[in-house]
């Protein structure tokens, strides 16, 4: 992506976030522009590095919060064997699996991020989801393209 094309990018993301009421693209796509176009320039590399860690360090602390304030019980021995918490298990280990095969993918071919990215803000803009499906998407598409 061209230098110059990258305020449009960000302000049609931007855009997009407003006409669909979703935050979840707005404020990065705001924050990222404002970077982009001050002094704050020099720290999108930094961005680029932790921000993906950083935001599973907090995606986790949003899944964990209601444990911790007591609105959801850890449930107990008994509540663990049953189908649907077996299953939920289940669904957890697969889908953490296939979303660790899509860092490498995204890494080993970052010309897909792109795609990725358009589908992602497409699904969360039209269709209800919210954007943590890059990395999940990347670990199915890694599976469409072949292993990294």
């Amino acid at each position: 992506m061209s230098v110059g094309f990258v305020p449009l990018f960000l302000v049609s993301l931007i855009l997009l976030g407003v006409l669909s009421n979703n935050n979840t693209i707005t404020l990065p796509a705001a924050i990222l522009l404002l970077m982009h176009q001050t002094a704050l320039s020099k720290y999108i590399p930094l961005a680029e590095k932790y921000g993906l860690t950083i935001g599973i360090i907090f995606l986790t602390i949003g899944v964990l919060s209601p444990v911790v304030s007591g609105k959801v019980q850890v449930p107990g021995w008994s509540e663990f064997v049953n189908v649907k918490m077996l299953s939920a298990v289940a669904v957890g280990i697969f889908v953490a699996w296939v979303a660790g095969r899509g860092v490498p993918l995204m890494s080993n071919q970052p010309i897909l991020v792109t795609g990725l990215l358009i589908g992602t803000i497409i699904g969360v803009a039209f269709v209800g989801g919210i954007p943590v499906g890059p990395l999940i998407a990347a670990g199915l598409l890694s599976f469409i393209a072949g292993k990294v």
